[in-house]
């Protein structure tokens, strides 16, 4: 086990350009695509093998990505077939394409159940408006009520808006399991919290994390309408302490976003620790009751803007939930309908 207490390193600091791949280690391409929003990229991971490419994640879907995966599958990856899809989790910047992606080189969908579930599910599930269902969990966070009128009267961000429709039929990735893939042996290990059965991939010298271990951020841990009780911090934080079992020194971490870096057991320690300290702020805050969307400033300690104001509301309620289920602190109804919280 690599212990922590170490730094972490950058081998790769320059991200490759728009459109180019960057050799990360022997048969291991990244490829960074745009997004939409403040967080403005995901990467992109193709392994080479002797039976084709495996492309892990795929971007956002838009007719632009059309047009860029049709460039990288002319280019870099020209010459052999696409042989799998794997899939770390099921948010729209890393499944967004697999449809499309599928239908393009005849390749399979490797995911868990929970991600291809998920994706599948969600999008065949558009609505021009927020649901009652929605609106009720934003109330109940507390949104103020000027932007929660503007969220009624708003077409919502349908998973379908971004994700071409995913195929019927595909592989299962499950805990412990095992690929062979461009001479490097993958084992399979299940994180949780910043999305439920996300598959991390370890390899001796490489490990493909996606968002479940992050440089320079955290894993987003929100807490949407679809399981408004769940506990995502608590989920995260006890997949961080057994992944720890798996870190190697010398590793190569290839996150969905930002650098590849070294150091994976002292980036969960520092992760784990981030998060035990914003509950702690967050419990001593709570000896005045406060709805989620009070709780931005001892969880965060800067000012949320609009861009991240969704996400930062989520994972609000995703550490009430984790304070509420250990027993640390209760709720009350206010009369408009938002959940007063405050330290037992």
């Amino acid at each position: 086990m690599d212990a922590g207490g170490g730094v972490l390193t950058f081998p790769f600091p320059d991200p490759p350009p728009a459109g180019r791949v960057l050799e990360v280690a022997p048969g291991v391409l990244w490829l960074r695509l745009p997004l939409p929003m403040k967080l403005n990229h995901v990467n992109v991971f193709l392994l080479d093998d002797a039976e084709g490419w495996t492309i892990v994640d795929t971007g956002m879907h838009s007719r632009r990505m059309e047009t860029v995966w049709a460039e990288v599958l002319a280019g870099p990856l020209a010459g052999k077939p696409v042989a799998r899809i794997v899939l770390t989790h099921h948010h729209p910047d890393h499944v967004g394409m697999a449809g499309w992606l599928t239908r393009e080189t005849g390749a399979k969908i490797w995911a868990t159940r929970t991600a291809w579930l998920f994706a599948r599910m969600l999008t065949l599930d558009g609505h021009p408006r927020p649901t009652a269902a929605a609106v009720a969990f934003y109330t109940a966070a507390g949104m103020a009520p000027d932007l929660l009128e503007a969220r009624r009267a708003a077409r919502p961000m349908n998973f379908c808006d971004s994700v071409y429709p995913i195929p019927l039929g595909f592989h299962r990735l499950q805990e412990g399991m095992e690929i062979a893939i461009g001479g490097r042996l993958w084992r399979v290990h299940i994180g949780h919290g910043h999305a439920p059965e996300h598959a991390t991939l370890w390899a001796d010298d490489v490990v493909l994390v996606g968002d479940q271990i992050l440089p320079g951020i955290s894993s987003n841990l929100g807490v949407y309408p679809t399981e408004p009780e769940a506990d995502t911090v608590g989920d995260w934080l006890e997949s961080c302490l057994r992944l720890q079992a798996h870190a190697q020194p010398g590793q190569l971490a290839l996150p969905g976003h930002n650098t590849p870096f070294r150091g994976i057991a002292t980036r969960l320690d520092q992760l784990i620790d981030n998060h035990h300290t914003a509950l702690t702020r967050l419990l001593d805050a709570l000896r005045v009751p406060r709805t989620a969307a009070d709780c931005f400033e001892p969880l965060y300690r800067r000012r949320i803007g609009s861009g991240e104001y969704g996400l930062a509301l989520a994972e609000a309620v995703g550490h009430l939930n984790h304070l509420h289920q250990a027993g640390k602190i209760a709720r009350t109804r206010r009369e408009d309908g938002a959940w007063l919280w405050s330290r037992n």
